[in-house]
């Protein structure tokens, strides 16, 4: 009987510090979007891509974490993700939830939403370019629709 006593007793010190481990990890993050990350679940950018590849640009849903590699500086309402070779992706935001545009580039990011297959339009490759702030001349250079893969997330936390 005492030896139970004394297992439980340590169980439930274990599953204590266990659950302090995930709120600490929780309160090192900032949360944005209707739906909550579970950060448990993300994979690596190159591991999400690599499964969207192989399932040959079908819309899929993903967790995945990444640094930013550029903000939105009008309404931090899209990001930039690297991905991995020099490239990047756009991550547009539904619903049009925004994040702080003084967000750094590099800052990690954990992302919960849809990959899938897009074709944006020149006016949307302008609209963007001047969301970044470029300047009228490169806006101008932009005279062809692009087909990528594009994420529109639901839900983000950023690493503080």
């Amino acid at each position: 009987m005492k030896n139970n006593i004394i297992a439980i007793a340590g169980l439930l010190m274990f599953a204590s510090c266990s659950t302090s481990k995930k709120s600490q990890d929780s309160t090192n993050l900032s949360s944005y979007g209707p739906t909550k990350v579970n950060v448990a679940e993300a994979m690596t950018v190159k591991t999400m891509l690599s499964d969207f590849q192989k399932n040959n640009g079908q819309d899929t849903w993903y967790t995945f974490e990444a640094p930013l590699n550029q903000v939105c500086a009008k309404a931090g309402c899209w990001v930039n993700v690297d991905k991995g070779n020099g490239e990047t992706f756009m991550v547009r935001f539904k619903d049009h939830f925004t994040i702080p545009t003084t967000t750094p580039v590099g800052t990690q990011a954990i992302f919960h939403g849809l990959a899938y297959q897009d074709t944006v339009s020149v006016d949307m490759l302008r609209h963007f370019a001047e969301d970044a702030g470029e300047s009228e001349e490169e806006i101008k250079k932009i005279v062809n629709p692009k087909i990528t893969m594009s994420f529109e997330a639901d839900g983000v936390s950023l690493r503080k």
